[in-house]
């Protein structure tokens, strides 16, 4: 029966192929539609396996785009259906790559892709976070790799930044990622795609962050809110799950809301029985379904299925979620007939101890301007300095009492960012080095720093000396902010962590060994 099956399915593909007519993905008031004015509800998976289960040729990379593995996608498509599924969620994809051979076969399944723009290596990191022209770079390259697909429903600017009441200074960059990415797409004249945030269920900050990415100006925004929710475990219910409480929480929300990440395993296997309260009202009255966590089997027990020599074998998880999806069949509006009343958007949250995110963002990245500020320096970082040694090095550079590091620190608390704050982790630190050596007397000694720098001719064009002049003599507004936040300004980027006093004491030396 398997080998017949695994026959089967790609014949029945094919059909359904020819049928298919897949058309955008639309957003009003807070639902989605179908671009004929059918309302969406989603019916996902996320798709994105480990590095160490699709064990990738190419030797460093951190992460394998599930969107260019055309094999995989040939697979996997068939099962996907089977499972009724009409989207999934991606979480990295490599902008460099082909992406036509998976969205075709997606696109005639019937299914829709959700996709993240960060990778592993290039987020926004919840403890020293930043929005710089690196992030920029990388979140606008996705959005040029996928935008042309119409299957395309929508981009995460962040999954699970701020998850702590400690990080919620993190989200002021989110937003300021989602307000770049929105004004992007409709620069670039792409057609309407939404841009949005995935956000964990901690109690203490969850009803902040909803009403902080729905507050404020337009075009700040999120155009649509996920929530990666795990309560419902086992023979759960509406009200024992607290799916009651979330579901009242968002019924007058202005943005279209889902469940970004859903399916509790802490009771194996699971019967999904969240499904039918999900897809009926009241809750398909508010949300617009949700995505299941996950396809691929990995060391976490959320697979629907395991993968071995290339080969699917479903586990109960599959079959009873197929059983439960089947049954549901939400009832929706037409979106000539829905006239959305809950247009309005939230209050920007208080600061308070679970919340210290201000409403002041980091500035857009110019990278321009950046290459500009680097180019008129005269003691530059090598472009081969590690992240490690970046971190120490902030460390030190930034610790000195003759440094000044004002114009690339940053705190999202108070709002307050420097002009090249939004440079990148190298282009901040070759500012640091510069402001060094010039306090240390121009020596070439004091523009070494155990060889991760080196001197130049700084100079300047007409235009950059203009651009710079400008971004020198520009202040960002301060919202307040305790004491204690203001005294967190850092660098940005995850470059400027807290190091041991071994570590900084072995900095120290190594720098002063060159300065004598």
């Amino acid at each position: 029966m398997k080998g017949l099956l695994s026959t089967l399915l790609p014949l029945a593909l094919t059909f359904t192929g020819a049928l298919a007519a897949l058309q955008p993905i639309v957003v009003k008031g807070s639902k989605f539609f179908y671009q004929n004015g059918t309302q969406f509800f989603m019916k996902g998976v996320a798709y994105q396996a480990d590095i160490s289960t699709q064990n990738p040729s190419v030797a460093g990379q951190s992460y394998h785009d599930p969107l260019s593995d055309a094999t995989s996608c040939k697979r996997d498509v068939p099962y996907l259906r089977e499972l009724g599924t009409n989207l999934i969620r991606v979480y990295a994809i490599d902008p460099t790559k082909n992406h036509d051979d998976c969205m075709k076969l997606l696109d005639d399944a019937g299914i829709y892709v959700i996709s993240d723009l960060s990778e592993p290596d290039t987020s926004i990191n919840r403890d020293s976070p930043a929005w710089d022209d690196q992030l920029y770079k990388r979140y606008t390259n996705v959005v040029d790799a996928l935008a042309g697909y119409s299957n395309v429903m929508g981009f995460f600017a962040g999954n699970e930044v701020s998850n702590m009441y400690n990080n919620t200074d993190a989200s002021a960059f989110v937003k300021a990622a989602v307000r770049d990415t929105k004004a992007y797409i409709k620069a670039k004249s792409y057609r309407s795609i939404p841009v949005g945030y995935a956000t964990n269920d901690d109690e203490d900050i969850r009803a902040q962050l909803a009403d902080y990415f729905n507050c404020g100006n337009e075009e700040d925004r999120a155009e649509f809110w996920g929530y990666n929710i795990y309560s419902w475990c086992g023979d759960s219910s509406y009200t024992l799950s607290g799916f009651d409480q979330r579901t009242a929480e968002f019924q007058n929300y202005s943005i279209p809301s889902f469940f970004a990440e859903y399916g509790c395993n802490k009771v194996t296997p699971r019967k999904f029985t969240e499904v039918q309260a999900l897809y009926s009202s009241p809750m398909s009255d508010v949300f617009s379904g949700g995505i299941v966590y996950m396809y691929f089997q990995e060391a976490n027990n959320y697979g629907l299925v395991d993968i071995s020599n290339g080969k699917v074998s479903k586990f109960q998880d599959f079959t009873n979620l197929k059983n439960q999806i089947s049954k549901v069949s939400p009832k929706g509006v037409t979106m000539s007939n829905y006239n959305p009343s809950n247009t309005s958007p939230r209050d920007c949250p208080v600061e308070n101890q679970f919340w210290e995110a201000s409403t002041t963002l980091p500035p857009t990245p110019n990278e321009s301007l950046c290459q500009c500020m680097v180019k008129s320096l005269n003691c530059v970082a090598k472009s081969t300095v590690t992240d490690k040694a970046i971190g120490d090095l902030f460390n030190f550079v930034c610790g000195q009492e003759n440094s000044d590091c004002s114009d690339i620190n940053t705190n999202g608390t108070t709002g307050t960012y420097g002009p090249f704050s939004m440079c990148s982790a190298n282009e901040r630190l070759s500012w640091a080095f510069n402001t060094y050596y010039n306090s240390n007397g121009k020596s070439a000694q004091s523009c070494d720093f155990n060889g991760n720098a080196t001197t130049q001719t700084g100079a300047t064009n007409t235009d950059c000396k203009s651009a710079l002049e400008s971004a020198s003599s520009t202040t960002t507004p301060t919202s307040t902010g305790s004491s204690q936040a203001a005294a967190n300004i850092r660098p940005l980027g995850g470059v400027f962590w807290m190091v041991s006093s071994a570590v900084m004491a072995s900095v120290f030396a190594g720098a002063m060994s060159v300065l004598v």
